[in-house]
Formats: C-alpha cells, structure tokens, sequence
C-alpha cells in the first residue's frame, strides 16, 4: 500500500501540472472503487478550476473554485498520472478528469481498493474527522505520544500505525523509525518512557521527511505520477529484511505478527 511519503510524492508531482487547469468533464468506466461514485459527480466538477492538491494522511484533497472538493485514496494499488489527452486507455485505467490543454488526470487501480469521492470544504468528511495529527506537524511529538499512551498495552508498533495517535505512519516506517529508536516492537505502548517517545518521533519526523525527498519506497504496485519509482527501499534497515544479519550490530534479524503485519526487529539493537 502507498504510504504516507508515496502520497506526498504523487501531490507533489502532480501540483505543477494542475494547478489552474479547468476540468472540462469526466470520464468513469465504472460505478465506482471501493465505494461507489458520488451520483454528481461529473455535474458537480464540470467546470470546476483547480486551485490546490493537499495532503492529509494518506488522503489528497483537491481543491476547487466551488464548495466542493475532491477526495482521493491511492488504496492498495492506485497511481494518480497525468497523461495526454489521446493516450489509450488500458486496463484499470477507472476514471479520467478531462482537463483543459488537452490534459486527463487518469487513476489506475486495479485492484479497486482506492476511493474517489466529493467532500465540502465547510464540512467534516467522516473518512478525515478522526484522524491525529500530522507526523510532521509541531503538534506531533513525543510528549504527545508519551500522553496518548498511558496506560496502553497494546504493542508500540500497531499503536503507532493507529491514524487516530498520528497518520500516516504505516508498516515500513513505523518499523524502520523503531529501529531507528532503539525501541522493541512488541514493547507496550504504555510501558516506553517520555524520552524514549521523545526520540522515537525524532525518529519518525526523519525518516518520513527522508522518504519523502528519496520519492517513497518502492513497492510492488507504486510508482509516482511520472511513472518511475520511489527509491528508498534502498536504504531500509529492518522492513523486508528478516532472516538477515543486522546492519548495525550483525545479529540475526528477527520477525514476528504484531497487529497481522509483518514486524522485522534485531534483538540486539531494541529493547
């Protein structure tokens, strides 16, 4: 699944090539994703001039000259590419905004996990209201997670991929940013010391705000807006890396199911 470094890389190569274009119409091959499509939809967005892409948690918001606007989720799957107008459409090729200068914006997802939706801007879309804070906002540190987790037992690496304590931090960097930390996963949440959170957000602030320069991580359905891949994989520490001798201390990495995710941790190296 994209994450939070692959959404940001996707709104921020798309930005240049939206912004002030007007979507002409809309082009949908199906009813819809993961849920169906709004049923006013191409009313609503015919017309409509693009004004901003944001990002919040793994979710692009693209804003619009009207109350309306656009909700997208990559899913498990889905690659947001600009193409030319007159570029065939393959398979999975789901939905195009036909936009002016003879552009589309076309969202390719084929395994339908991903959404597309309309949401106002006065409003609250439920898929957003009780999301935390941004990871790499100064709201997010590790006094905040050191207060959010009293009393938690649950272990500290499907706590920290829970959106409502903070967004975005998904499998491979909640994993690699633990490593980073010195920090056992499967160590309750409750039971891991202000300092120690501390360094673990320290952590994550890094290792995002790296991934998010590198262009993501390569995965097997990812690639960015222009078609080539992230390439963070490259240096990842522990994720992926079970069986395997530690980089830092040599010990034999080990792994285990926390939260049903795969969880990768060198038994030296965290405590």
């Amino acid at each position: 699944m994209p994450e939070l470094p692959e959404v940001e890389t996707t709104r921020r190569g798309l930005l240049p090539h939206l912004l002030g274009r007007r979507i002409e119409s809309v082009v949908l091959r199906r009813d819809g994703l993961r849920w169906p499509f709004p049923g006013d939809l191409q009313q609503v967005l015919a017309g409509a001039r693009i004004e901003d892409i944001e990002r919040r948690a793994k979710y692009l918001l693209v804003r619009l000259d009207r109350p309306e606007q656009i909700l997208l989720h990559l899913g498990m799957s889905g690659v947001l590419r600009t193409v030319p107008h007159d570029t065939p459409v393959r398979a999975h090729d789901h939905v195009d905004l036909v936009l002016d200068g003879a552009l589309r914006l076309r969202f390719h997802d084929p395994r339908r996990f991903g959404c597309l939706d309309l949401v106002r801007a006065d409003q609250p879309h439920p898929l957003l209201a009780e999301l935390g804070p941004e990871p790499l906002s100064e709201t997010f540190n590790g006094d905040w997670l050191f207060g959010w987790s009293r009393d938690r037992q649950s272990p500290v690496k499907p706590w920290i991929m829970d959106q409502r304590v903070v967004v975005g931090v998904g499998n491979i960097y909640a994993a690699e940013a633990l490593f980073a930390a010195g920090i056992d996963p499967r160590r309750a949440a409750g039971k891991i010391s202000r300092e120690r959170y501390r360094r673990l957000a320290t952590e994550i602030k890094r290792i995002l705000g790296a991934a998010i320069e590198r262009g993501g991580t390569t995965l097997r359905d990812f690639l960015s807006p222009d078609g080539s891949p992230g390439y963070f994989e490259q240096e990842l520490l522990v994720y992926g890396r079970e069986g395997l001798r530690c980089r830092s201390c040599n010990a034999e990495l080990r792994d285990e199911r926390l939260g049903q995710r795969a969880t990768v941790w060198c038994p030296r190296c965290q405590r």
